[in-house]
């Protein structure tokens, strides 16, 4: 392939791998780190840069490409490569609960409290009034109880983890009867059905994808049924010509014929958002009051608390699924359990769990306090850029996410940066890059940064990101 007789002149201009190697060894921050570690990041640099340069779709500016400029690149991968492969991002995507990020982020109350038992022994399975061994699970099921109303509750690592040992416990060899349409994938390619198959029950399907009648579960019935199973579908909507069955018809039916209801809730919500001016979102209360004998959901997501699967329900099916083996494979941990129980105290308080658990308090800001903080980047960033950047401040929506409201938009405001030259993707890399890594997303060829989900704390590091981007692009 030819190239024009800039970018063939530029390509001879790219440093040798032993120029950069001297400059970067005369850096008395950098005598620690291993030689080797060095030149892969500079060969690895120089390759992407020489990558670059041949098939970019602009025109060649042979600053970008300067020795200068590659030398800051390469001592910026040098520092990357030493930080830790699990790290700090700051979420742009106005994605509120964010799976690939993380999901929900832990209250300052928690994250003091699981830094206090971290540090210390604590009392996880020892009772201190007897004075004898305890459970862990008592340190939160009394507080689940009285925020569900339920009559027992115990916790495991997650919710996936939370349908398995019920559906194992209380069905294993048993027909378990479900609608079609809710024999949901969730996120990892994780399928309900899959689920099932490997608690040892027998899946029976009834109805159709969108429409399934009480009398499909009555004509369903056998002498091997064991458990009516419902789910929750918050990942995903069926609209139009749609029918269901409720939950408390169900459950009359189901025990009339003395088989226990369980449902998934993916994720449990403890507050009505509609007062808030959110679509509604069956609450846990609300679950419980139908009588159904076994609830599952999340302590992240719309919770608000950490990655944990709460079940609540009968005392007699929970004291039933606590004797369980597998329970021990999936119990829930010391630092888990501390970052829970605070976040469930919260609760206690609605205002309280407003205002501090970070998922509400995201979700519920007035929009004028997004915009100010959208403003006040924005006037930072145009301070500081040089003409070739065009910023600016738009109306776009944020979604909820972790699988909950899927097709619910929140209004939000974002500051949107594009480039006379770099690619709205190469300006997102550039981003992601950074320390701390700012995720962000792109529309309508710009890249987005969503302040609904940037922390005020977070302003800082997106400013000096910007900086370090504006002058990687015009030394």
């Amino acid at each position: 392939m030819m190239y024009d007789d800039t970018t063939q002149e530029v390509l001879k201009q790219l440093p040798k791998v032993d120029s950069i190697l001297k400059r970067i060894e005369l850096l008395p921050d950098f005598n620690t780190y291993p030689r080797t570690l060095i030149v892969r990041c500079i060969r690895q640099v120089i390759d992407a840069k020489r990558q670059q340069l041949l098939t970019s779709q602009y025109p060649v500016e042979s600053a970008s490409y300067s020795e200068d400029t590659i030398y800051y690149a390469i001592q910026e991968k040098i520092k990357q490569s030493i930080l830790p492969n699990l790290r700090r991002t700051i979420n742009a995507t106005g994605v509120v609960v964010h799976t690939n990020l993380g999901r929900s982020l832990l209250s300052d109350d928690a994250m003091t409290h699981v830094m206090d038992i971290a540090k210390h022994y604590s009392n996880l399975e020892f009772d201190i009034q007897a004075g004898t061994r305890g459970s862990r699970y008592s340190n939160v099921d009394s507080i689940i109880c009285e925020l569900t109303g339920a009559e027992a509750a115990m916790v495991v690592n997650n919710n996936a983890a939370a349908v398995l040992l019920c559906l194992q416990t209380l069905a294993y060899g048993k027909e378990v009867i479900i609608s079609r349409g809710e024999l949901v994938e969730i996120g990892g390619s994780f399928r309900m059905p899959d689920v099932m198959v490997k608690s040892g029950v027998i899946l029976k399907e009834v109805g159709t994808t969108n429409k399934t009648h009480l009398n499909d579960y009555v004509q369903a019935i056998s002498s091997e049924s064991g458990l009516f199973l419902k789910v929750h579908t918050s990942n995903y909507a069926i609209v139009g010509f749609t029918s269901d069955v409720s939950l408390d018809k169900l459950v009359k039916i189901a025990h009339h014929h003395h088989i226990p209801v369980m449902i998934d809730l993916g994720s449990g919500v403890f507050i009505d958002l509609t007062k808030y001016g959110l679509p509604k979102e069956t609450t846990v209360q609300e679950t419980v009051s139908t009588g159904v004998d076994i609830v599952t959901f999340s302590g992240d997501k719309l919770l608000g608390g950490p990655q944990a699967g709460i079940i609540v329900g009968q005392k007699k099916y929970i004291d039933a699924i606590k004797k369980n083996p597998l329970t021990r494979a999936l119990r829930i941990d010391k630092l888990t359990l501390a970052a829970l129980e605070i976040t469930l105290r919260a609760y206690y308080d609605e205002n309280t769990a407003t205002q501090t658990i970070p998922t509400l308090r995201m979700l519920l800001q007035p929009i004028e306090t997004i915009k100010d903080r959208a403003m006040n980047l924005l006037s930072f960033m145009i301070d500081n850029r040089t003409s070739q950047f065009d910023v600016s401040c738009i109306n776009r929506t944020s979604k909820v996410g972790g699988g909950a409201l899927p097709i619910h938009e929140i209004d939000s405001y974002c500051v949107a940066i594009s480039h006379r030259t770099i690619s709205e993707n190469d300006i997102q890399k550039l981003f992601r890059q950074g320390n701390p890594s700012i995720i962000g997303r792109i529309e309508d060829g710009m890249f987005l940064i969503d302040l609904r989900t940037v922390q005020e704390q977070d302003l800082p590091d997106i400013k000096d990101c910007f900086k370090k981007i504006v002058l990687m692009n015009t030394i």
